[in-house]
């Protein structure tokens, strides 16, 4: 039997919105509350199972302080799949999501998104339809809100975040599939 792929993914957003918290209660299984700041980028392997399929998820916890902005681009490169993760409770987090995706499809122009509000556990301060609805209609993908401190919806995202990865994976291979079968130079009229 050959070895489960590895598929890279990333959790981007403001600082202190609990990244590092949802990847631990993922990956260990219990909530670890973190107040140290993540220096550039943290990354656990964790294998799902994705119906009959077992894919090993490459996490990538990438650091949310402007001050790490001029080198976030470099560990963008092959990303699968992506989250924008925002702070229920702190609003500014959320009216940033828009940056964070800008700034990714710059570097992946066609990655595929979820959008997570994380804390839920502490009440949302803001209202989730007004989420979910910018999730729907501008960032075009999904919304889910978690809680790292209770578990709350967490497999649930990464197992979302897994098929996201799957998928666009097994669509890049098409291309790839396709471009090969039809080079450029035999374009029509060429």
């Amino acid at each position: 039997m050959s070895e489960s792929p590895i598929y890279k993914v990333v959790l981007i957003s403001d600082g202190n919105t609990g990244k590092t918290s949802l990847v631990r209660r993922f990956c260990e299984g219990h909530f670890v509350e973190s107040r140290v700041l993540t220096i550039g980028v943290d990354f656990q392997i964790k294998t799902v199972q994705l119906g009959t399929r077992q894919v090993r998820l490459s996490i990538w916890d990438i650091a949310g302080q402007d001050r790490f902005r001029s080198f976030r681009e470099q560990f963008y490169s092959g990303t699968l799949a992506a989250a924008l993760i925002y702070d229920v409770t702190a609003p500014a987090t959320f009216f940033n999501l828009a940056r964070w995706r800008d700034e990714l499809l710059a570097s992946v122009p066609g990655v595929p998104m979820v959008v997570i509000g994380n804390k839920k556990d502490l009440g949302p301060v803001v209202p989730p339809a007004e989420a979910e609805g910018w999730a729907k209609f501008e960032a075009k993908t999904a919304f889910l809100q978690t809680s790292a401190l209770t578990g709350e919806n967490v497999e649930a995202f990464f197992q979302g975040l897994a098929y996201l990865a799957y998928k666009h994976h097994a669509t890049l291979k098409e291309l790839e599939k396709w471009r090969n079968q039809y080079p450029a130079d035999s374009a029509i009229g060429g």
